[in-house]
């Protein structure tokens, strides 16, 4: 389970990366601050099942 919620947390960032990048080529900033929050929503998941593997060993 937790290595399903570590690649839910890759693809979050991933997507993120990616609007943020096409909203930046675009011109669209709102898109691009979308990108960013999808981003850091994905690095904060990734954070916590880490932090939890931490203390699970």
């Amino acid at each position: 389970m937790a290595g399903n919620k570590k690649a839910k947390g890759k693809v979050e960032q991933a997507k993120g990366k990616a609007k943020e990048a096409v909203g930046r080529t675009i011109g669209n900033e709102r898109m691009e601050a979308e990108g960013r929050m999808e981003g850091a929503r994905g690095d904060a998941r990734q954070a916590k099942e880490k932090a939890k593997d931490v203390f699970k060993h």
